[in-house]
């Protein structure tokens, strides 16, 4: 069975930082991608970000750009989001996935995390 285990989320002030994690196990993830999404209360579900499985196509949604770095360790299973300068609307469950990626948004996750809440206070 597949699994996808985040952790590190959790309540800080705007403009603090926080990092997430995500172990994959129960089978190989070899060649897929693993990207973050969202979900703030009342919206839909977005990307946040994605990463090949080499790391070298990386994609970003716009409003996180410059703030937000994601990265892998296919060694460990494990795909990380660092989050800088969080805003009140960075509030939201992130959830990791894997799949096949692409590049841009071209990703389709078959495989979910149950999520972490991030919150951001003002």
């Amino acid at each position: 069975q597949v699994q996808l285990i985040e952790s590190g989320g959790g309540l800080v002030q705007a403009g603090g930082s926080l990092s997430l994690s995500c172990v994959a196990s129960g089978r190989t993830f070899s060649s897929l991608g693993m990207g973050w999404f969202r979900q703030a209360p009342g919206k839909k579900r977005e990307i946040v970000s994605i990463i090949s499985w080499s790391g070298s196509l990386i994609y970003y949604t716009d409003s996180v750009k410059g703030r937000f770095t994601v990265s892998r360790d296919n060694g460990k299973n494990t795909l990380y989001l660092h989050m800088d300068s969080l805003k009140p609307e960075d509030t939201a469950v992130y959830y990791c996935t894997a799949g096949m990626y692409y590049g841009n948004t071209n990703y389709d996750p078959d495989y979910w995390g149950q999520g972490t809440q991030v919150t951001v206070s003002s």
